[in-house]
């Protein structure tokens, strides 16, 4: 059961991580379809980061360079979305679906580029971070606590705190209901939906290097995220685009999620001799019901996805 706690918190920090950051994009008005794209790209630049540190590296150095490497690469792979859609108003689905393929192509080809020029015998997608990792660890008896389960309820708090009591936060949500109505009161939507995405990408980064750590010091970048990103996206609709609401939705899917990985581990569910695929499935199953279940009674921002023109008012 202690497996299970710790799985569960890990997987609930990532969906909770990226679903924030889809919240501030969504509440500015633009639809971040491109999140499982930003987590890759996060997790590159975070990996790359750990592989790249000389051996001996103080533990904070290594936490601190590759967090800020993991958000910072999230962040400027998220301006592909800023421009396209706030800019040059183009159709948000499609340039979050066209983000998604990309980062994982891009990820897989730099990353077998990077290890052939070390090894020309090399030709792997993968990056190794066994002694890096450890950084991020401490154990508590038989409990794996990572570090990045601070960052997540940290970042809940400040998300929190930014978007209800802060002119930051009003104003965003503002841009995200009616933007023309927020333009006429001197608010620059532009800006304020550019901060939007720019967090967005801030924190889809940091939950892209949160999961590639979890349990593993190893990742193959032609996987991707394994759909953690759309799960994200459900866990944000699920809790009705508020932190507090979300971080329990998170909870509940990475449960779910943390059960494909230690069911085997718990009798009376490995007594059931039940195909592991069932359990690899149980979060994606849960999203379709929580989305088919939510549909009618969501809440979204008003304005979410509708390209605003200054010329509209």
């Amino acid at each position: 059961m202690v497996l299970l706690l710790q799985y569960t918190i890990i997987f609930a920090s990532v969906l909770c991580l990226v679903a924030l950051g889809g919240c501030f994009s969504e509440h500015s008005g633009v639809i971040n379809l491109g999140l499982e794209g930003i987590m890759v790209m996060g997790a590159l630049g975070g990996a790359v980061t750990m592989f790249l540190l000389p051996a001996g590296t103080a533990k904070i150095v290594i936490i601190l360079a590759t967090t800020l490497f993991a958000i910072l690469v999230g962040m400027i792979y998220s301006c592909l979305l800023g421009l396209a859609c706030i800019n040059f108003k183009a159709d948000q689905t499609l340039v979050g679906t066209a983000m998604n393929l990309l980062a994982t192509a891009a990820a897989t080809v730099f990353v077998r580029a990077m290890n052939t020029s070390i090894n020309p015998d090399n030709v792997s997608s993968s990056i190794q971070y066994i002694q890096e990792k450890k950084a991020f660890l401490k154990y508590f008896g038989g409990f794996e606590f990572n570090w990045f389960m601070v960052m997540a309820v940290v970042m809940l708090v400040l998300s929190w705190f930014l978007l209800y009591k802060t002119k930051f936060g009003l104003r965003l949500m503002a841009c995200g209901e009616n933007p023309q109505a927020a333009d006429s009161v001197g608010i620059n939507v532009y800006k304020m939906r550019w901060a939007g995405v720019l967090i967005s990408g801030f924190l889809g980064g940091l939950g892209g290097i949160v999961y590639i750590t979890a349990g593993v010091s190893e990742w193959k970048f032609e996987m991707g995220v394994a759909g953690f990103g759309f799960l994200a996206l459900a866990v944000m609709i699920f809790g009705q685009w508020k932190p507090t609401n979300i971080a329990l939705a998170a909870l509940l899917f990475g449960l779910f999620r943390a059960l494909s990985n230690v069911y085997a581990g718990i009798p009376f569910l490995a007594a059931m001799n039940i195909p592991s695929t069932v359990y690899n499935m149980l979060p994606y199953i849960i999203s379709l019901v929580v989305l088919a279940f939510t549909s009618k009674n969501s809440r979204a921002p008003k304005a979410e996805g509708i390209p605003y023109d200054k010329g509209q008012r």
